[in-house]
């Protein structure tokens, strides 16, 4: 594989600010690569808990650790205007000395968000095309430079932010694409390509994610891009853990954890996401996968 294993931790901001600073922290102590950050006003799913704003979270987590990287996973576009977006991308780039990975999405039409906000809730299609847009516009900008663009959704004219971000050649964008027109725009326009896969069974979504693995390298191949140069990076989902009180069937036990990333690697998927444990039963468990299973994959896995 051309790239190293590397290991996030999609923390939910579903708790109060303390612990989820705890969490983040405790992130980074373990060793994990990244933290993953949501983006939504409330609770899409229906929590009537917390939930705290995106840009926030990052900012002050990147001034709470020192190594994690930080990765919006994933921001949605219906939320902010593009060049604001890449102003407080380089915002947080600088005030994370360069940890920041770039993650856009589309967003959920069941999200209540935009009903609340009084925004726009638009299709599907719609949300497609404007992502294309988007993240050219928001690629160009992250990358330094004056930006003059005008397409059918977004504009800029002479766009200049500064300064420039500390990543070079520009912060690293990772696009969340699962259908074909949203493979094709992560072909053309990501760094990483992220996906998921809500099929009910293990084995399903293994074998969904094998044939968008396929369907994406066909894209990159026919756009004249090296399949090879984007990243692959795949969250991992378990459709059962709402329903059975948040436990997680990956971290059933060190054994489980290794036989479902595995495959999961063996797909060519080379930065894995895992979802902090809701249930605290299985705390205990995500530390001994952090400290002993994750190294042992990591050397087993050497590029």
């Amino acid at each position: 594989m051309p790239y190293p294993l590397r290991f996030s931790v999609m923390v939910l901001p579903n708790v109060p600010w303390p612990e989820f600073l705890r969490r983040c922290r405790q992130v980074e102590a373990l060793g994990f690569d990244a933290i993953g950050f949501a983006d939504h006003l409330v609770d899409w799913a229906g929590g009537k808990g917390p939930w705290f704003e995106m840009w926030t979270q990052v900012a002050a987590v990147a001034m709470a650790t020192s190594r994690v990287r930080l990765a919006t996973l994933v921001a949605q576009i219906p939320l902010r205007n593009p060049v604001l977006f890449a102003q407080a991308a380089l915002t947080a780039d600088h005030i994370s000395g360069g940890r920041l990975d770039l993650g856009l999405g589309t967003g959920l039409p069941i999200d209540p968000s935009y009903r609340m906000m009084g925004v726009e809730n638009w299709s599907p299609k719609e949300r497609v095309a404007r992502l294309g847009e988007y993240a050219e516009l928001v690629g160009r900008l992250v990358a330094g430079g004056p930006v003059t663009y005008a397409g059918r959704y977004y504009s800029a004219d002479a766009a200049e932010l500064a300064p420039p971000p500390v990543q070079s050649p520009r912060i690293p964008i990772t696009i969340a694409a699962m259908g074909p027109v949203m493979l094709r725009h992560a072909a053309r326009h990501a760094d990483i390509w992220n996906s998921l896969s809500f099929a009910k069974t293990f084995p399903e979504q293994i074998g969904e994610t094998r044939d968008r693995i396929a369907r994406i390298d066909a894209l990159c191949t026919e756009i004249g891009r090296d399949p090879a140069t984007l990243r692959r990076s795949y969250l991992m989902f378990d459709p059962s853990a709402r329903a059975g009180g948040g436990m997680l069937g990956y971290y059933a036990s060190e054994a489980a954890f290794t036989e479902m990333v595995e495959a999961v690697i063996g797909l060519g998927v080379t930065d894995i996401g895992l979802y902090y444990p809701s249930n605290e039963v299985q705390w205990p468990m995500f530390e001994r996968i952090a400290v002993n299973t994750i190294a042992a994959l990591r050397a087993a896995h050497v590029p």
